[in-house]
């Protein structure tokens, strides 16, 4: 999130450019107005004014107060308009948090700027005889999601979500890719989260975060469905990856994925590691956060065995970053307690595995400390107002609020 003036760039087309940067050239900035006076040279959006491909623009169907703009693969800079008298905050395509708490005066208008990064399912088609895939193998959960569909979606939530007018323009900045699984992806509906999904809102308008961590991936699996492929197609110098598998390359029950700590656990993140940086990006490797298991004192028992260990000694033989969530989810669930650990976890606090809202928020708090540690590159994008936080003083749970969004499901999650 950051607060500021935008360009004026309506009706300006980018100028031809190849690979990712000719799709986002493909749009040219598109600005709409909410209000019952539109200002000139935006387009007048009404309240009941429903999405169509025909025009590119609309508000989705259903419950809450989604907008959507056709738009290619790519990223956009969105910039809002807030009116006087709000309390608004804002998510895109899968409820990825973008800013929060927006409160402005009766009288006040502020703007706010974010970057949303959007893509489809298609891979550039190998050569002929060549081995390879079209796109993305999604699993049945995934299809039909604002994340891979033809366009850019921004969900208004709050107590009093008034946005005045939007602008959405193509942005030529760094992607932080997210690479892992459930624990990191964005969650579809309420109560469950990833911290992935937090990540965005602690960056400032000069990168983008492209989550594309899904719901029970493993290193192998990540491979097969041709994830690492859509990833690397789309990776430019100056980029960054974050990295954490481990929740489900230790289950011996899957034997099409297991990797054992010790030898193809390490095997693989090495060779994450070098995709990433023969294309000149910055790989950043993440240990998993420990699952919600106490022993007698109130300690945290490792489930994980010798992957987070792994995911150290990996990073110091090849000299990367390396995010030590394992330890610092610990301190977090270690200082919450027995008692209030499981108001950090989806489904009530019955899966200890899984996050919502706040457990999501809190560690991806962890990872812009470990970001500001260890990524300096990557600390630099960080937006003015992160703070500082210590994952054993944790906001209390009882004391976080979150606008929810409108989708909301009951359902086991993927991998569970």
């Amino acid at each position: 999130m950051l607060l500021g003036r935008r360009s004026v760039l309506a009706g300006l087309l980018l100028a031809p450019a190849t690979g990712a940067m000719a799709a986002e050239a493909q749009m040219t900035v598109r600005s709409f107005d909410f209000t019952a006076k539109p200002r000139e040279g935006f387009t007048p959006v009404a309240a009941d004014r429903l999405y169509d491909a025909a025009s590119g623009y609309g508000f989705e169907p259903g419950e809450g107060r989604s907008f959507s703009v056709a738009a290619p693969e790519g990223d956009w800079r969105v910039t809002l308009e807030v009116e006087g008298g709000a309390d608004l905050t804002v998510k895109a395509e899968s409820r990825r948090l973008m800013a929060e708490q927006i409160r402005t005066k009766a009288k006040e208008r502020r703007e706010v700027a974010f970057v949303v990064n959007t893509r489809d399912a298609s891979l550039p088609p190998p050569p002929k005889n060549a081995p390879g895939g079209a796109g993305v193998i999604l699993n049945p959960r995934e299809k039909g999601t604002p994340n891979w569909d033809d366009r850019l979606t921004v969900e208004f939530c709050g107590p009093a979500p008034r946005v005045a007018r939007m602008t959405v323009e193509p942005a030529s900045v760094p992607r932080v890719f997210l690479l892992g699984d459930s624990t990191v992806t964005d969650q579809p509906f309420e109560p469950a989260a990833g911290w992935g999904q937090m990540l965005p809102r602690f960056f400032a308008p000069t990168v983008s975060v492209a989550s594309h961590a899904e719901s029970g991936e493993t290193m192998k699996s990540f491979l097969m469905e041709h994830r690492l492929d859509k990833v690397l197609s789309q990776t430019r110098a100056g980029d960054f990856a974050l990295i954490q598998f481990g929740h489900n390359d230790q289950k011996e029950n899957w034997p099409q994925t297991y990797v054992a700590a010790d030898s193809t656990y390490r095997d693989y993140l090495k060779a994450y590691v070098g995709e990433f940086r023969r294309r000149k990006a910055t790989p950043v490797l993440v240990t998993s956060m420990h699952r919600r298991r106490f022993d007698e004192a109130g300690r945290i028992i490792n489930t994980h065995g010798d992957y987070p260990a792994a995911v150290l000694a990996v990073g110091a033989e090849l000299g990367v970053p390396v995010i030590d969530l394992a330890a610092m989810s610990k301190a977090f669930y270690e200082a919450l307690g027995p008692a209030q650990a499981p108001k950090a976890f989806a489904d009530g606090g019955k899966d200890i595995t899984h996050h919502d809202n706040y457990g999501a928020y809190e560690l991806a708090r962890c990872i812009v400390e470990g970001i500001k540690a260890g990524v300096p590159d990557l600390a630099r994008h960080l937006a003015a107002d992160v703070g500082s936080f210590d994952p054993a003083r944790p906001t209390p749970p009882d004391s976080f609020v979150m606008a929810p969004s409108a989708a909301r499901s009951n359902a086991a999650l993927r991998g569970n």
